[in-house]
């Protein structure tokens, strides 16, 4: 079974998926900070693909980006890490970038070496439903990788239904519809959105991201949800100083306990 598959199959709340940028602080980290997150216990993590022209990611994101893309990182590199990883641990891993970069890759490529190196899902935001459904889902299915589409609070019901239909493994609540940032708490209208959300009862399990950086906003999405993505206050803590596999086993337990 999919490995994405096979942990919402076997854990229902409290999820935690944390992102980080390929190739950065350094281009040969990756390895070390997706075995030191499964370590501390995360659940999943997505693997950004550092792009040149970002469309949804806040500054500490592009940032990382920016830096990843000047320390060499690639696509093909990040292939030969995860493949390398996979002897290792075998925590469910997605890639998220944008359709672009895996167009100029080419999808068929793309497709089979992501299934081939270990990957479990993909979360593409600019790839149109439309496109996805009559071109490209035939593809993603046959090489057995999950896919995930993005709802905001401005997402209308029947678009929601239609997005749940089409993503498997999970769906990716927006919390707000502002770019990627860390923010401090959660609004009373953010929680009405979750709620409403939570109401329509959709068949894939969900996950809030974008503004979640602390045990309160962890705490506070996981009542509506499955769980929750955190990805800049994680890599605001991968600038400090500091040894790399302990800051991560910090955070990772900071997150979980409510000592942030």
């Amino acid at each position: 079974m999919n490995r994405l598959k096979k942990l919402f199959t076997e854990k229902k709340e409290n999820i935690l998926s944390i992102y980080f940028t390929a190739g950065y602080p350094q281009r040969d980290d990756t390895e070390t900070i997706i075995q030191t997150l499964d370590a501390a216990g995360a659940d999943l993590i997505e693997i950004g693909m550092p792009y040149s022209d970002p469309l949804a990611d806040g500054p500490t994101i592009q940032e990382s980006g920016t830096i990843a893309l000047q320390n060499g990182m690639t696509i093909a590199l990040l292939f030969e890490q995860i493949r390398s990883i996979r002897k290792k641990s075998q925590i469910p891993l997605i890639m998220m970038g944008y359709f672009n970069q895996v167009l100029q890759y080419g999808v068929d490529r793309f497709l089979k070496e992501a299934k081939e190196s270990g990957v479990d899902g993909l979360i593409l935001p600019d790839l149109p439903l439309y496109e996805y459904e009559t071109k490209y889902k035939q593809k993603v299915d046959k090489n057995d990788l999950c896919i995930s589409f993005l709802m905001t609070p401005q997402t209308s019901e029947e678009r929601i239904r239609k997005i749940d239909r089409l993503s498997s493994g999970f769906v990716y609540i927006v919390s707000s519809a502002a770019i990627t940032g860390a923010k401090k708490d959660i609004s009373m209208a953010q929680t009405a959105y979750f709620a409403r959300i939570k109401a329509m009862k959709l068949d894939n399990p969900t996950l809030i991201g974008f503004g979640i950086s602390n045990y309160e906003t962890y705490s506070t999405a996981c009542k509506y949800a499955n769980g929750v993505i955190i990805g800049s206050a994680f890599i605001k803590t991968l600038a400090k100083k500091g040894d790399l596999k302990s800051k991560i086993t910090d955070f990772v337990e900071l997150i979980r306990r409510g000592d942030f």
